[in-house]
């Protein structure tokens, strides 16, 4: 952990995340197989970075890769067309939308990091990162659907607008984090993320955000 961070910023940051894998769970289903390979692929990146394997980021290739590529790899074949009718069958659009909610305390959370300077202001609010937009209307459309005040084209735009903006920050944190591909704040990078909690932002809940906005689209496109 970040010794100078106040203990509340972990722990809101850790039920953060547990907040992320109940809402993926219940907007999937209730999967309990790959619920239970979400959180051992969480424990395992938490206990790494706990005892600082991420803290060096001048190894060769970078530490960092085992937790992109991989999310990565699982995002593609999540939303490959074989399964579709997975997804069709299985998506719960009111807890899938309600799950963006987690991005509203999120980025509190980073502000604060900001402020102890473990990532730059471009990844806050008061930078380039507009995230919070959609944390703030995930609870709203969710009611709205849930009230059926809303259609598929609205909620369609929402998950469009939503990805693309996590997609940006994303990129951003990328490029500011202390990798090969660092283009911005060399001043004050992005090294939160090294740290036990934050590593679950790019491990866990970037990923799940991602996954859920994909494949709320590709059920939304399907519903006639």
């Amino acid at each position: 952990m970040i010794d100078k961070i106040p203990v509340w910023i972990n722990i809101v940051f850790i039920v953060i995340a547990i907040c992320t894998i109940v809402f993926f769970y219940l907007s999937n289903s209730k999967p309990i197989k790959v619920t239970l390979i979400l959180i051992a692929w969480s424990i395992l990146h938490s206990v790494l970075a706990y005892n600082g394997f991420y803290l060096n980021t001048g190894s060769t290739p970078p530490r960092f890769v085992i937790v992109f590529f991989p999310s990565l790899i699982l995002i593609i074949y999540g939303c490959l067309p074989k399964n579709f009718n997975w997804i069709k069958n299985n998506r719960r659009l009111l807890s899938s939308t309600f799950l963006h909610t987690v991005r509203l305390p999120i980025e509190i959370v980073l502000f604060y990091l900001f402020l102890n300077k473990m990532i730059p202001q471009i990844m806050t609010f008061k930078g380039f990162n507009f995230d919070i937009m959609v944390g703030i209307a995930a609870p709203v459309i969710s009611i709205l659907l849930w009230k059926k005040i809303i259609d598929k084209k609205i909620l369609l735009l929402f998950n469009i607008f939503g990805l693309i903006l996590v997609l940006t920050i994303l990129s951003i944190a990328l490029l500011s984090s202390e990798l090969p591909i660092q283009q911005f704040a060399h001043e004050q990078p992005n090294r939160a993320i090294n740290y036990f909690p934050f590593i679950l932002l790019p491990a866990l809940i970037v990923p799940v955000v991602i996954y859920t906005h994909v494949t709320d689209i590709i059920r939304l496109t399907a519903i006639k």
